[in-house]
């Protein structure tokens, strides 16, 4: 499993599987159960943040639900699993409002009626979420509108997410697609009236700094130099307000790079640096879709946090 937020509804499903067929002693005996599960869960992928948002929110609902007591042990898990199975239907429905506003504000800086070309980094799609995707949202989005000229992706190096997922959905769903090595975007921008970039994230900051996989922060460089909006598709669960939290980047095996399906094209010896993120600075980033509107980095903090408290 891969993408932040299907990590964090398949880590709560797989929590749900295990409850459906498993007896407690009491509350004490559940309440730990769940605790030591979710401590287990928040290791999967330590820099994206919507796996620890969906642990916390199970774990504030736990703690609730002790106040049953022992006799409750049962209703505790229905509730639980409830609370659960409806994070797979808010993913779903988050992803085609972030689709549907980040459609609104690409169209909005072309001519109308234009065909546009959009360039997405990764895998963004229905492989990594509940279903119809953040970034390949507002593409899929884009592309029910009948404005898609072409998509380019990237194949994605050194695990080729690009070449493998995004562009398998793609071709399924009948969207124009061109796939393209990480080192041809620049020419790419140059070349073929790109009209926007918008990709993923794994953790946005509440100054707009966002870790992505990498690669994404140097296609936001030759971005900027080209003129070419580009922007973050994310749910708010991957949207950290308080940016003093710190990144961590993964760092993952030197066989990535090293060998492809397990015949090795370096050579033995060779020293390889593969982090799996970077962070692309806010000021790179022209805005963050989300569903509940599309923000300049400079403003998400106070009207997020405004919006969000109104509900």
């Amino acid at each position: 499993v891969r993408g932040a937020p299907a990590i964090a509804i398949v880590g709560m499903l797989s929590l749900a599987v295990e409850l459906q067929s498993k007896s407690f002693t009491g509350m004490a005996d559940f309440n730990k159960f769940i605790k030591d599960s979710l401590e287990y869960l928040k290791t999967a992928r330590p820099t994206a943040v919507n796996i620890f948002l969906a642990c916390d929110l199970i774990n504030k609902l736990t703690d609730n639900l002790s106040i049953l007591g022992d006799e409750g042990v049962n209703a505790a898990k229905t509730e639980v699993n409830r609370h659960i199975e409806e994070m797979l239907y808010k993913d779903v429905e988050s992803n085609k409002l972030i689709g549907k506003y980040g459609a609104e504000a690409i169209l909005a800086r072309v001519p109308n009626g234009m065909k546009i070309n959009v360039l997405t980094h990764c895998n963004t799609g229905s492989l990594a979420t509940a279903g119809y995707g953040t970034a390949l949202g507002v593409v899929r989005s884009l592309f029910n509108l009948g404005v898609i000229e072409r998509v380019y992706c990237t194949e994605t190096r050194p695990y080729n997410q690009g070449s493998r997922l995004t562009a398998f959905e793609l071709v399924h769903d009948c969207i124009p697609a061109t796939l393209i090595t990480d080192s041809m975007a620049s020419l790419v921008m140059k070349t073929k009236d790109i009209s926007a970039v918008v990709v993923g994230a794994d953790r946005v900051l509440g100054n707009g700094d966002t870790a992505n996989k990498i690669g994404t922060y140097q296609l936001a460089i030759a971005a900027k130099f080209h003129k070419i909006p580009f922007y973050i598709a994310a749910p708010t669960t991957t949207i950290v307000l308080d940016d003093s939290s710190s990144i961590v980047i993964e760092e993952r095996s030197h066989k990535e790079v090293t060998e492809i399906k397990g015949i090795q094209i370096a050579p033995t010896g060779v020293n390889v640096y593969n982090p799996a993120f970077d962070v692309t600075p806010a000021e790179l980033i022209t805005g963050i879709i989300t569903e509940v509107g599309v923000f300049p980095p400079a403003d998400m903090r106070l009207k997020l946090q405004s919006i969000l408290n109104s509900k």
